[in-house]
């Protein structure tokens, strides 16, 4: 492959795709700006007209993490009319996408807190929370979720999901399949938030 082929203004594209890939296959370590430019043939020069630095080009795969991941939610949520059959999808898509790209979502949330970070690398990132407040008001809305503060209550969600997919990707599960361990946490979070509220 020659730097010839990219002349419709694809190679940005190209690079992502296969940075993306060796993060997946191999861990942030493994990635190499002038290993990424000899893997698609292309000079290291060519590829840095497109990412100036390593951070840069981390920030685009991180913009490209929570895009995918933000989609798949949409699509997980769009499938379901309840609150809990939307909680249980998105829940499971997001452990999904965590346990199928942990290096990944990893370098995500490390990047959205770098200094440098892109404003749409900030503003993709605090989707999926938004995600969730929206679905925890509409809930309440229809009573399906006992009143409370829907910031609050959405913010025990995410950090119950999350919880479930930082111990799966980290092997922390004692042998549970993460499948089973989504679906009691989210069987648990959905009790909590159809209670009766306390005092």
């Amino acid at each position: 492959m020659t730097e010839r082929a990219y002349h419709h203004g694809n190679l940005r594209q190209t690079l992502l795709e296969r940075a993306w890939a060796t993060i997946d296959d191999a861990g942030l370590d493994a990635l190499s700006m002038r290993q990424l430019a000899r893997d698609v043939g292309v000079s290291h020069g060519a590829s840095a007209r497109h990412f100036a630095d390593r951070t840069a080009l981390l920030d685009a795969i991180a913009v490209e993490g929570f895009a995918r991941m933000n989609e798949t939610l949409a699509t997980a949520v769009a499938s379901e009319a309840t609150f809990a059959g939307q909680l249980r999808a998105a829940g499971f898509a997001y452990i999904g996408f965590a346990v199928e790209h942990p290096a990944i979502l990893d370098l995500m949330y490390k990047a959205k807190h770098h200094p440098d970070a892109s404003p749409e690398l900030v503003r993709l990132s605090r989707a999926s929370m938004a995600v969730v407040v929206e679905l925890v008001g509409e809930a309440q809305a229809r009573g399906e979720v006992r009143p409370g503060d829907v910031e609050r209550q959405s913010l025990v969600v995410f950090a119950a999901v999350h919880g479930v997919a930082a111990l799966a990707t980290d092997d922390l599960l004692d042998g549970v399949p993460w499948r089973d361990a989504a679906e009691a946490t989210i069987d648990a979070v959905l009790g909590s938030l159809a209670g009766v509220a306390t005092s």
